[in-house]
C-alpha cells in the first residue's frame, strides 16, 4: 500500500471515530475553526474514518458537516479496524502534502495547526511532530515519551514513575522530569495528536495493522526514527485530549467489563511491540508482568483490609489476563483476528 504520489492539499486532517458522535462534532467544529485560520494560501481537507460506530457518529458527519467550506470526508468501515486500520485507509486517500492525525476527543487550541505547519516547515529533517496536549482542566498529559523497554514498563507498572515524576530515573518513561515549555527531540509522540511528513510515511510505509489498539504510534515512530528523521515535541501547539481524563476514571477491573478488555489490548499489543523490536525480550515482558501482578495479589489476599483484598483480586485477574495475552499472541508472534 503506498501514499498518493501527488497531493492537492497542504493539509489533509484524519480523524478516527468510535461511538464519540458528540465528541466528535465538538472536534470537527474545532478542527474546521483552525482550518479557517490558515492564510489563503494554504488548502485542507478532513476526512473522517468511522469505525462501524452505532451512536448515529457517520450520519452526523454526513448530516452536519458534508457542506462545510473545508471538504469534509466519510470513510465508513462495515467493521472496527482499529485505531492503525482506519488510520491506514485515510492515508492512502489523503492528498495533503501534511498528514494530520487527530483523536476524536481531542481539541485544537487557536492557532494550533498554523504553528504545526510553520514547525514542519523550519524543520525537514522532523518526520513527526507532536502537541502539548491538556485535559479540559489545563492539567498536563504525557506528550513527548520515551520507547518502551523493561525497565521503563516496570517502572510505570510499579507506580514508581508516578510517585516520582520529576526524577530523571523514575521519571523516564513518559519524560515527567522535562519542562514542558521546552520543545524536545523525543522517541515518540501520542496519535491523539501527531503532524506527518509525507515524504517521511512513504519512506517507512503505513501503520502496522497488527496492532489493534496501543503502540501502534510507537512502532511508526520507531520506524521513522530508524529511516533518519527526528520525532519532535513542540509545546506551543497545544491539544485539549479527553482521552487522557477518562482514562484515569475507569472503574476496577472487579467490576467494570471494559476495564479489563481495555488491559487485554494493551497486553497483547506490548507483546506484539516487543517480539516485533526486541525478540526473546517478549518473553521477559512477560514475565516481569506477570510476577508483579502475582506478588501483589499473594501480598494482599489474607489482608483484614477490606481495600487490600480487593486489589489482591484485581492483581489475579490481571495476570491471568497476562497469559490470556500471550497465549492468543503465540508469545507476540501473531496478531488475534479483528476486532479484537
Amino acid at each position: 500500500m503506498k501514499l498518493l504520489e501527488s497531493y492537492t492539499y497542504s493539509i489533509s486532517a484524519i480523524v478516527v471515530s468510535f461511538n464519540t458522535r458528540d465528541l466528535l462534532r465538538e472536534c470537527l467544529q474545532s478542527l474546521l475553526d483552525e482550518c479557517a485560520r490558515l492564510p489563503e494560501n494554504i488548502a485542507a481537507e478532513i476526512l473522517v474514518v468511522d469505525n462501524a460506530s452505532h451512536d448515529g457518529s457517520a450520519e452526523m458527519v454526513e448530516s452536519e458537516f458534508s457542506g462545510s467550506k473545508v471538504p469534509v470526508r466519510l470513510i465508513r468501515n462495515a467493521v472496527n479496524l482499529g485505531f492503525a486500520g482506519a488510520n491506514n485507509l485515510a492515508l492512502l486517500e489523503a492528498q495533503g502534502r501534511y498528514l494530520v492525525l487527530l483523536n476524536s476527543d481531542a481539541f485544537l487550541y487557536p492557532d494550533a495547526l498554523c504553528v504545526a505547519l510553520k514547525h514542519m516547515d523550519r524543520s525537514p529533517s522532523t518526520g513527526f511532530g507532536g502537541a502539548r496536549l491538556v485535559g479540559r482542566d489545563g492539567s498536563l498529559q504525557p506528550s513527548g515519551r520515551r520507547f518502551h523497554s523493561i525497565w521503563r514498563d516496570a517502572l510505570t507498572l510499579t507506580g514508581l514513575s508516578a510517585r516520582f515524576p520529576r526524577s530523571r530515573v523514575f521519571g523516564a518513561p513518559d519524560r515527567t522530569w522535562a519542562d514542558p515549555e521546552v520543545a524536545a527531540d523525543v522517541d515518540w509522540v501520542p496519535g491523539a495528536f501527531m503532524i506527518m511528513r509525507r515524504e517521511a510515511l512513504a519512506k517507512i510505509g503505513l501503520f502496522d495493522p497488527r496492532f489493534f489498539l496501543y503502540y501502534e504510534e510507537t512502532d511508526l515512530c520507531r520506524r521513522v526514527k530508524a529511516a533518519g528523521f527526528r520525532v519532535s515535541y513542540w509545546p506551543d501547539i497545544i491539544v485539549t485530549h479527553i482521552g487522557g481524563e477518562s482514562g484515569r476514571q475507569l472503574r476496577s477491573l472487579t467490576t467494570s467489563k471494559a476495564a479489563s478488555r481495555v488491559e487485554l489490548w494493551r497486553m497483547r499489543s506490548t507483546f506484539l511491540y516487543y517480539r516485533k523490536h526486541h525478540g526473546w525480550q517478549a518473553r521477559l515482558a512477560f514475565w516481569m508482568e506477570w510476577a508483579l501482578y502475582t506478588v501483589r495479589d499473594r501480598r494482599n489476599r489474607n489482608s483484614s483490609d477490606p481495600n487490600r483484598r480487593i486489589r489482591a483480586e484485581e492483581a489475579a485477574q490481571l495476570a491471568a489476563l497476562t497469559r490470556q495475552a500471550w497465549r492468543e499472541t503465540k508469545g507476540g508472534r501473531v496478531s488475534p483476528p479483528k476486532p479484537w
